[in-house]
Parts: structure tokens; sequence; C-alpha cells
């Protein structure tokens, strides 16, 4: 079977460079490596030199600016399907596979299967940085997920729970999903948008007992308010297309911070300052 592992990046260069070495110090390695870089012509000079090689793919932002998480993705397998593809194994620029992870995709890949690993979130880093023979005993698999044994897979998984940090699809199924949805571009909903058509699909999500990845430490807000514009846009676009809002949580969070409003006549969000203004039926 012929792995190939896409990764997507817009700096974070010193993860990506961990994961490269993660992926060298693997017990499979992959046979193609994919990343696709998205208005970062740095990342070049990061992977240039190391193993496994790097095949690297430039992707323009859109028109206003924002990442296209979703098109970024699709261009990277369909780069991997076109040299022969057999199993696209994703990760998260921020992930660090474990020594095993490609080996225990490849031993469970099955047509119809969308494969989950488990991921931990680490501390930050001890000066000198993350030591890969370290990384399985700073942080246990993330609690909001399932974290089988390793010789387990748990089938019939919870689409709703699936995300993009750590996964893997068949060339067969990789097609019978149609990809990502590139209509999503910026922070949010384009990896739900994905397992729901998996499901809608008669793809089945199966968590993955040792294939475990390591997320590196960055900062985070809670909620991140710096992606609220993107999450309403890419939330209704959601709403539209399965008839529900993705992302609640970090909806009435922003809404207990004054910064949404949601408008129950029509089920749909708006940030504060124009919520008034852009209503349906509303007087100007």
């Amino acid at each position: 079977m012929r792995i190939a592992v896409i990764t997507i990046v817009a700096g974070r260069h010193r993860h990506l460079a961990l994961q490269q070495r993660g992926l060298a110090h693997g017990t499979r390695r992959p046979d193609h490596y994919v990343v696709v870089a998205m208005d970062d012509p740095d990342a070049a000079g990061v992977l240039r030199g190391h193993s496994p090689a790097a095949d690297l793919v430039a992707v323009a932002r859109t028109g206003e600016g924002d990442l296209p998480l979703a098109a970024a993705r699709n261009t990277g397998a369909r780069r991997a399907l076109d040299a022969g593809a057999d199993l696209l194994v994703f990760l998260d620029v921020d992930c660090v596979p474990g020594p095993d992870l490609l080996a225990r995709y490849v031993d469970v890949a099955e047509d119809g299967a969308l494969l989950c690993g488990t991921v931990a979130y680490l501390p930050p880093p001890p000066d000198g940085g993350y030591r890969l023979d370290e990384l399985p005993q700073l942080a246990p698999p993330h609690p909001g997920r399932p974290a089988p044994p390793e010789d387990e897979v748990l089938t019939g998984g919870d689409h709703r729970l699936f995300w993009s940090l750590s996964f893997a699809v068949t060339a067969a199924t990789w097609e019978r999903t149609g990809g990502f949805c590139e209509n999503y571009t910026g922070y949010g909903s384009e990896d739900t948008d994905f397992a729901r058509t998996a499901a809608a699909r008669g793809v089945d999500l199966w968590w993955v007992g040792g294939a475990p990845a390591h997320h590196q430490y960055h900062p985070v807000s809670h909620p991140p308010v710096e992606h609220l514009d993107d999450i309403l846009r890419n939330g209704a676009l959601f709403h539209d297309r399965w008839g529900e809002w993705p992302m609640e949580g970090w909806l009435h969070d922003f809404a207990r911070l004054g910064l949404v409003s949601h408008d129950v006549r029509t089920d749909s969000w708006y940030k504060k300052e124009t919520a008034d203004a852009d209503r349906p039926g509303t007087p100007g």
C-alpha cells in the first residue's frame, strides 16, 4: 500500500520541522510527503535537505485573504492520488506522528472507513524544544475523543466528533466523499462538513488505537474571537447545506460576550454591531 501524508501550512515552521522529523523516525515512512503551502514561500527552506523529502505545492489565499483550508487539503489529495497513493493520511501541521501512526493506519485501513487516531495536546515545550522520545509522556490523549487501546479499533463512531488533526482514508473512500467543500474559506466548519458528507455517503467513522499524534503547543483564545467573522460565514454556509449550525458552543460564548445575536425566527446569527441592520424584516 502506497502511503501519502498530506499537510497544509501557513507559518508554524518549527512545528512543520518537528513533524518531518517524526515522520523520518516512524516504523513505516511515507512514500509521498505532500506539503501544501498557503502563501508561505518560506516553508520550502524549512523542508529542504531533510527526510522524508517533501513535495511542496503552493496555493494562494482567497480574494478576501482567508486561508483556503478546504481547497488546500483537496489540492494535496489530488497531488497524492496522481502519484499513485493508496492511502491518504492527513496531519495538521501542529501534529507530530507517533512512530507507529502510519503503520497502524495501514494495518486497519479499509474502503468505506474514515480512520481517526488519538491526539494528545502537549504543554509548552521545555528549553531546547520537544524531544521525540519524550512526547508520549508529556500529555494523554484528548479527553473529548475516544482513545481505544493500542490494538483496538472502535467502529460506528459519532461523525460529529471527527477532527482533521489526524485522519486517514483509502483512495476509494476519498473519492466516495468527494473531498472537502471548497466553499468554506478561513477558520471553521470545513472538517465538520466533510464528516457530515462522509456519513451521508455511508462512510463509517473508526477510532484507531495505536496511531497517536502529538499536537504541539501554541497559544489559543477561548472563544476564538479573532475568527468570529469566519465562524459566522462558514457556520451560515453549513446551516444552508445541512439545516443546523455548527460550533454552537462558540456562538453562545460570543453571545455572552455581546459580540453576536441570534434571530430565533430565521435561526440566523449576526455580529452584534450589525445585527439590527442586517436582520431580515428589520426597519431601516
